[in-house]
């Protein structure tokens, strides 16, 4: 077998990826060669591929964005980076704009996302720009029990809940509910309790919810088994006997389907605020003058500020959100059977693709 760099791409909407051959050397100025220790499989990617949602970049294209690994070449005024081991944002902004300028970066227009904008993670090798990149520190990656694979789904799955936590402003003392406890909502629930909430975990999936009551969830409820009035009475009730405020809820969406926007928008109380995390094609109809009525607000969350990267990585290197246990590692070589059990939601972890040594 070939040791060349090589790279699984999507030719079409669910037909196999395809193992091709590519040189990704030499890196520009500003940019890095990373060799890939790991790649996590989004949803986001299983909605490229599946359901047809549109990418940037003409096809083939490589999808992946979760992406962990080493530098192995390093352009013109990135000299710094050789060697180190790094996490590669989900979304790599240009760092010049005005946008960017203002703290705005994840909506920089001319930003480059992987396996969207440029060819992504499911490979040997990658090329970036070296802007963002955020370093891994090995010694304490090692004491915390975790392969520099393990962490390549901090660049989603753990900063994108952690944006939505920082934007919504999460605080000891608050009460934060979170809709759907999957990949991103589970290191949701981890996030708002390192940050001193209370959390209610919602999900129609007793697996999940037992699993999270283990990892933060202070209480947890099947919405299957409620409809939207006893749900909304049964957390008034714990927030009651437990002291909590009934006011200023910060409420996270990260089941990206319309059920679950629904279930998070029907939860809407005085001075809250409504973080949608998750992504579904679908509409839902909602009555917008709750907003109004309840002085709330609604929040979209893309991605996550390169900046917020290091704060998030030390919440994992500390021990504050557990990774492992919602973690596999699966070869890169395996990359057509894996995304089929994922969309089968046979797999009961989020999978790392790890490239063939």
């Amino acid at each position: 077998m070939s040791n060349a760099p090589h790279r699984w791409q999507m030719t079409a909407v669910g037909e196999p990826k395809t193992k091709a051959e590519f040189d990704p050397f030499p890196p520009s100025a500003g940019e890095v060669v990373v060799e890939v220790a790991g790649c996590g499989v989004c949803h986001t990617d299983l909605g490229f591929y599946y359901d047809g949602v549109r990418v940037n970049h003409e096809l083939p294209l490589t999808l992946g964005h979760e992406i962990s690994g080493r530098v192995v070449a390093a352009g013109a005024g990135a000299e710094q980076w050789q060697g180190k081991a790094v996490i590669i944002p989900a979304v790599i902004p240009c760092g010049e704009c005005e946008l960017c300028a203002s703290g705005h970066g994840t909506i920089c227009r001319s930003q480059q996302m992987p396996g969207n904008d440029i060819h992504g993670g499911f490979a040997t090798h990658i090329r970036v720009p070296a802007k963002g990149l955020c370093p891994v520190d090995e010694q304490r990656l090692a004491k915390a029990g975790l392969q520099l694979a393990d962490v390549s789904v901090v660049a989603d799955a753990v900063t994108t809940p952690y944006q939505a936590a920082v934007q919504a402003e999460v605080k000891p003392g608050d009460l934060a509910i979170v809709v759907g406890v999957g990949g991103v909502g589970g290191y949701a629930v981890q996030i708002a309790n390192a940050l001193g909430a209370t959390v209610v975990a919602l999900d129609v999936d007793k697996a999940k919810l037992d699993n999270m009551a283990k990892y933060g969830a202070a209480l947890t409820l099947n919405v299957r088994e409620l409809d939207a009035r006893e749900l909304k009475k049964a957390i008034q009730g714990f927030v009651k006997e437990k002291g909590l405020p009934g006011t200023g809820w910060k409420i996270f969406e990260c089941s990206g389907t319309a059920p679950g926007q629904e279930t998070a928008y029907g939860l809407l109380t005085f001075g809250a605020t409504l973080s949608v995390v998750g992504f579904t094609m679908d509409k839902v109809n909602l009555r917008l003058s709750n907003l109004m009525a309840f002085h709330a607000r609604a929040l979209g969350n893309w991605g996550c500020l390169t900046e917020l990267y290091p704060a998030a990585l030390d919440l994992v290197l500390d021990g504050k959100i557990a990774l492992a246990p919602f973690i596999e590692r699966h070869p890169l070589e395996k990359i057509n059977e894996v995304f089929a059990e994922a969309h089968a939601h046979k797999l009961t972890r989020r999978a790392i693709l790890v490239p063939n040594s």
